[in-house]
């Protein structure tokens, strides 16, 4: 049994008839021409199917935040210009209040807690809005659905825990890496697997999940091309550490980060460190070899050693024999 990809195996366009087909498939097949696509194995193919639907679930969430949000507007209450969670502990209790039915706004931003309570002003601003019977409704029930997506949230991921358990070492192992977390080490696990005989390379591995740029060629002449079409829930999460790898003071990933972004933008800059984020994730799952940060300097000193080179070649070709040594301070 081979399962391939039409993409990879379709037949000549024009001359599609399901007679033709099943020729060309069996022609293929005959030459060894069918490539096999990556199945993981059973336990994986699992732990997949339940991160897949915890990313759904978060989309969800997500999606009912901004629904409600977007209901506090409507009733001229901005409560997200003011603090920067919206759905913690203190904006709960505040939320519970405006579906009570307390209308003094000084009365429901004095719930505010910790840090927050230095905003409680601006908080009474925010809260002086027009609340009436429809809104308090709606606010009812989407929090109730909010309630209820994290309660499905918390059962899904005990039962990832204890899908993940085989794999508890590999996932500790990627944590390494600089914006790699728990969710993130999972999905990399389900979608990647841990036999990294399967790919042949680093870079075939990142042409799978479609973080390589695509190639687009002609006549001697480089055209912009975008992403490979790949694993999108791989993708997704490589992207989401490189973004959250940004933000590691004196890590390699930050710094590399920053200086494509100044050149590319924040975009291609992600994408490019997902891939060295999934490059590295290959070699240590294949060669169970920790993960080793080059540091926030290793870029500078790369481009004193190239510019060093390139000085001195430019001189041996000008007839000059040049020898370097040390500056005496």
């Amino acid at each position: 049994m081979i399962l391939g990809n039409a993409h990879h195996i379709q037949n000549v366009p024009g001359r599609k008839t399901d007679v033709k087909d099943s020729e060309w498939l069996a022609e293929l097949a005959r030459h060894g021409l069918s490539a096999k696509s990556f199945v993981p194995p059973k336990p994986l193919r699992r732990l997949r199917e339940l991160l897949r639907y915890r990313r759904k679930l978060m989309e969800s969430r997500t999606a009912e935040r901004n629904r409600l949000l977007k209901l506090l507007e409507t009733a001229n209450i901005k409560l997200a210009s003011v603090m920067t969670d919206v759905f913690g502990v203190s904006g709960r209790l505040m939320l519970h209040a405006l579906i009570e039915g307390i209308s003094t706004p000084m009365t429901v931003a004095a719930l505010a807690k910790g840090r927050l309570r230095k905003k409680v002003v601006d908080l009474a601003q925010a809260l002086d809005g027009r609340l009436d019977d429809h809104h308090r409704f709606l606010l009812q029930l989407q929090l109730r659905r909010l309630d209820q997506a994290d309660t499905d949230l918390a059962t899904l991921d005990k039962h990832i825990d204890e899908a993940l358990a085989p794999y508890q070492e590999q996932c500790q192992a990627l944590q390494q890496i600089p914006g790699v977390s728990r969710v993130v080490s999972a999905v990399i696990i389900a979608e990647l697997g841990t036999d990294m005989t399967v790919f042949r390379s680093a870079q075939h591995a990142a042409a799978w999940a479609g973080v390589c740029p695509g190639n687009n060629e002609s006549a001697g002449k480089r055209r912009q091309a975008g992403v490979r079409k790949g694993n999108v829930h791989l993708r997704t999460a490589l992207v989401e550490a490189a973004v959250a790898a940004s933000h590691t003071k004196g890590s390699y990933l930050r710094d590399k980060f920053y200086r494509l972004r100044a050149r590319r933008g924040t975009k291609r800059a992600a994408m490019a460190i997902g891939h060295k984020i999934l490059i590295a994730a290959y070699q240590m799952l294949a060669t169970r070899a920790p993960y080793k940060d080059l540091g926030a300097t290793y870029l500078d000193g790369l481009e004193k050693r190239r510019t060093t080179q390139h000085l001195v070649r430019r001189l041996q070709r000008l007839g000059y024999e040049v020898t370097l040594g040390p500056k005496v301070a």
